[in-house]
């Protein structure tokens, strides 16, 4: 496919390939401004990424030296990856929502151990075998955690404020905040008319709040030593109604592909999700811990061909679920279970 797709009304997607994943490539937009181009998204920190990222922009007759500033949807490394090197080369700005870059200094500050530490304490309680619970004792035991993405992500300098315009010369690009995927998922909208002329109210930047084709992963996000319960799935669902509420023309994601009618997807998003909740309740008739659900809900692939590190998204979205269903009173915890188990009310 091309590597740089035009948009129309001073607006680019590059796509940026992220290394052994089946998504492919994130789509990195250049937004054209008075004061020089703006990244929306930078792409996941790799040689090949760097260098297609590069390119992309000398497609453009850019140089990655002209970025005036990064605006970053969310900070996964898919997204926020490269931003510390292009402001190195440019001197750019990195705009992030707040709690995203409280992610951001929390990893970077952490002990080294320490999410390992977390990961393997959340496995056991929530019934993980001692098998899939042991090469994280193994690689926190060798020191391996210094490998892992995140560590030497950059930390913004501009915050992203919910509801304002950002500071765009020449353009209107307002920040909706969207949490679910993560605390502090944005969607920015550029409230501009459609180049051309389709009908609605401007265009949408998604990031993965919303994409055409996939559900995104909503998993718990707490850190550790964090006592507050969050509901990632019910942030999620609110948000999702707020953006399928701005009536855009056109939304451009971060992955997959451009696409309108907005509304409509996020009707689907919203069915798919209560759909899967429906199905929970039928599996937790009898007592299950979450990594018992997480065996027995529908994936892309059997459970027994889905790898160590996907096995820990998927238990993660399954607690995300069952949160919600007991915030929602369908569902409780069985009390004195070790690891827990819930069941169907």
């Amino acid at each position: 496919m091309t590597q740089v797709t035009e948009h129309g009304g001073g607006v680019w997607s590059l796509r940026v390939p992220i290394p052994d994943n089946p998504l492919g490539h994130t789509l990195v937009h250049v937004l054209d401004t008075d004061r020089g181009p703006v990244l929306v998204d930078t792409g996941w920190d790799d040689p090949t990424s760097w260098h297609e990222l590069t390119s992309g922009l000398g497609a453009l007759g850019l140089s990655v030296q002209e970025i005036h500033g990064v605006v970053i949807t969310h900070h996964h490394p898919d997204h926020h990856g490269l931003s510390g090197r292009v402001r190195e080369e440019s001197g750019a700005w990195i705009a992030m929502h707040a709690a995203d870059t409280a992610v951001v200094r929390r990893t970077r500050e952490a002990e080294p151990g320490t999410w390992l530490d977390y990961m393997t304490q959340k496995l056991t309680a929530v019934g993980a075998p001692e098998e899939h619970v042991a090469p994280l004792r193994a690689a926190r035991a060798a020191g391996r955690m210094r490998t892992l993405p995140g560590l030497r992500s950059a930390v913004p300098d501009r915050e992203i404020v919910p509801g304002e315009l950002l500071d765009l010369a020449g353009r209107r690009l307002r920040a909706i905040w969207t949490p679910g995927h993560t605390p502090g998922h944005v969607c920015l909208h550029l409230e501009e008319q459609h180049p051309a002329g389709l009908p609605g109210h401007g265009r949408l930047f998604s990031g993965d709040h919303l994409l055409p084709g996939i559900s995104p992963h909503i998993g718990l996000y707490e850190n550790p030593g964090e006592a507050h319960e969050t509901d990632p799935l019910g942030d999620y669902l609110d948000s999702l109604e707020r953006i399928g509420r701005l009536g855009v023309a056109e939304v451009l994601p971060a992955h997959q592909y451009a696409f309108a009618d907005a509304a409509g997807r996020v009707h689907e998003l919203i069915a798919h999700h209560e759909e899967r909740l429906t199905g929970l309740l039928s599996l937790l008739a009898a007592p299950l811990t979450p990594w018992q659900l997480a065996e027995r809900m529908e994936w892309n692939r059997p459970w027994a061909e889905i790898p160590h590190g996907s096995r820990n998204i998927a238990v993660s979205e399954a607690e995300a679920h069952v949160r919600r269903l007991v915030k929602l009173g369908r569902a409780e915890a069985v009390p004195g279970t070790d690891p827990v188990t819930y069941v169907a009310m």
